[in-house]
């Protein structure tokens, strides 16, 4: 069973940077796993932010944080990374990590919540001065 577990979040001010990590354990070495970062706010659905293909070739980016946001992965570590920066007040919200099996190894991802089968627990990300 993948468990995935996030670190890194805090309080921010509004301008500055955050890293996120997210560490796996337990891939079953027949699959691919492309990775996700997703977020969700009080009262709000969880929205995709950006992930990274299982090839680690392709990336995709929500519009609202694209060119501040950069997705990352290292395989050695078994991490995947999302570094903030340039952060708003609306950025705050819980940031969960998720991963996408499958057979293969796909050069493009998805931001689509259902399209994720395993997730972190998540990490508060907030965004204040």
């Amino acid at each position: 069973q993948l468990q995935l577990v996030e670190s890194g979040g805090g309080l921010v001010q509004p301008g500055g940077s955050l890293r996120l990590s997210c560490t796996a354990s337990g891939f079953t070495l027949a699959y691919s796993y492309g990775m996700g970062w997703f977020r969700q706010a009080p009262g709000k659905e969880r929205e995709g932010v950006s992930c990274i293909s299982s090839s680690g070739g392709g990336t995709n980016y929500a519009d609202s944080v694209k060119g501040r946001f950069t997705i990352s992965r290292d395989n050695a570590k078994n991490t995947v990374y999302l570094h903030m920066n340039s952060l708003k007040p609306e950025d705050t919200a819980v940031y969960f990590c998720a991963a996408l099996e499958t057979l293969r190894a796909l050069s493009q991802c998805g931001l689509q919540v259902p399209q994720y089968a395993y997730w972190g627990q998540g990490t508060q990300v907030t965004v204040s001065s």
